[in-house]
């Protein structure tokens, strides 16, 4: 069983791989934990190249879900993208902002931030910045960002109320944030969830929606709601590296499941502090 802090490197470690590798080979894996499925089709993520801002080259096929396209972005707006990556999200939130905004990436690994600045000078753009932190500990003040996003990034922390204390902390009063994540219905064969491969790849550190929605309702957001569902299917020759052919059928007859979800929540206009002080 892997610590909390052994968790985050081992993420660190492969997100660094990630950013050196070509989205085709993110894109036909599990949110890039490596080519291991010879179903070349992206598993998790969205497309997103109809989208205005898009550019491929910040584009590594990571995400689960489309979280900028329903996050209510307006002209002006400061916007913070947690797990920023090469800076995909970031750019369709400049787009979504424009020049009077500004966009702030937050990113856990040194070797994101690279390729997402080099990307950011190449479309110049002056109002987009790249910030190595950890989203448990944000490198950001109180009360400074209208929007955040994140697209299959909460699920890798192993914190997630500690993420969601800072989101709080973050987001001016009124402020309100749409995130694409991972969740589970029913339990995962126990494989699945301690493998570390699957863990990098987004799956085994993430927690059931119910306790997920909680999460968000307990830290004091308000108007919680599940913008986007859908069921994420593993196919068999990922799965077999972990799971015997008897495993594999059980699971797929069993009731766990494994869904991607955009949820939308606001901070209290109202809101003075963190929850339970004011």
């Amino acid at each position: 069983m892997h610590t909390d802090e052994q968790k985050k490197q081992l993420v660190q470690t492969k997100y660094a791989e990630i950013a050196a590798q070509d989205k085709a080979i993110n894109a036909a894996s599990c949110c890039g934990a490596g080519s291991c499925s010879t179903e070349v089709y992206n598993i998790m993520s969205d497309d997103y190249s109809g989208l205005e801002g898009y550019n491929p080259d910040a584009d590594l096929a990571l995400g689960c879900g489309l979280p900028t396209q329903y996050a209510r972005i307006k002209k002006g707006d400061t916007v913070i993208d947690l797990g920023s990556g090469a800076g995909n999200d970031c750019f369709i939130a400049r787009h979504e902002t424009g020049e009077t905004g500004k966009v702030i990436g937050i990113d856990f690994t040194p070797a994101m931030i690279e390729r997402a600045r080099t990307n950011a000078e190449k479309l110049g753009f002056n109002n987009v910045e790249f910030r190595q932190g950890d989203i448990e500990h944000m490198p950001v003040t109180a009360n400074v960002a209208d929007v955040i996003v994140s697209n299959c990034v909460l699920n890798l922390v192993p914190d997630k109320n500690n993420v969601l204390k800072e989101i709080y902390r973050v987001l001016k009063p009124g402020g309100h944030f749409s995130i694409s994540d991972i969740v589970l219905t029913g339990t995962l064969p126990p494989a699945i969830q301690e493998a570390a491969e699957m863990y990098a790849g987004c799956v085994s550190g993430a927690i059931p929606k119910e306790e997920y929605l909680r999460l968000i309702n307990d830290n004091g957001f308000k108007n919680i709601t599940v913008q986007k569902e859908k069921v994420i299917t593993i196919p068999d020759d990922i799965l077999s590296g972990y799971l015997n052919e008897t495993e594999i059928t059980a699971f797929r007859n069993g009731n766990a499941g494994i869904f991607s979800i955009t949820v939308y929540a606001e901070k209290p206009a109202d809101a003075c502090c963190p929850p339970g002080c004011c």
